[in-house]
């Protein structure tokens, strides 16, 4: 099976490699065209800022591959956010994928960004088989999308919120599966594994 990382300028894409090869799978960090095309499963991984990351894949014409992508696609905390279709992070039009926008969190008590361990619920996709209802996962992020008909698992942090998204062939979570042990790994595994277009 030939898995795709995709490469652009957002961080943590050595992370999720060394989590893939954790699991058994070499993957290759690109930002060719035909070698993400061509791809069995594709991971839009991210830490960063949105309109930067932005500009970087329409320079790159990676904003439209991505798009037309037809084989299970992963997106990975800034990666989910981008294939929302704005974010508030300066004022940002993204990808589009899912109809939701993201939103920044406000609160003057809780700590922004959100960073440590989570748990997740209401988990509906074979992406979280084998996954206990309420497991924990690991998060970092200041930005978040609201509840929705897309949503697979969900969470709170100051206000309950999306932790992961599904639409067609399209896989997003919120949390970072690279950095949740041995549950985070098995969304990796099931990812690989167990996701059909179908699903």
């Amino acid at each position: 099976m030939k898995v795709v990382i995709i490469k652009y300028n957002a961080g943590n894409i050595r992370s999720v490699l060394f989590a893939l090869e954790r699991i058994g799978v070499k993957a290759i960090v690109t930002d060719d065209v035909n070698e993400i095309k061509t791809a069995d499963r594709v991971i839009f991984p991210g830490v960063g800022e949105a309109s930067s990351a932005m500009k970087y894949l329409k320079e790159k014409g990676l904003d439209k591959i991505i798009c037309s992508l037809t084989q299970p696609v992963l997106g990975i905390c800034l990666g989910m956010q981008l294939m929302c279709s704005y974010s508030e992070e300066n004022n940002t039009d993204c990808l589009g994928i899912f109809n939701q926008q993201v939103k920044r969190f406000t609160d003057d008590n809780l700590k922004i960004p959100q960073i440590g361990w989570n748990n997740i619920r209401d988990l509906k996709s074979p992406l979280f088989q084998h996954i206990n209802e309420n497991a924990f996962m690991y998060f970092v992020h200041s930005y978040y999308v609201e509840n929705c008909q897309n949503a697979i698992a969900k969470t709170d942090y100051i206000t309950e919120f999306s932790a992961a998204l599904h639409k067609n062939n399209f896989f997003a979570v919120q949390f970072h599966p690279e950095k949740s042990g041995e549950t985070g790994q098995l969304v990796l595994e099931n990812f690989i594994s167990n996701l059909g277009v179908e699903s």
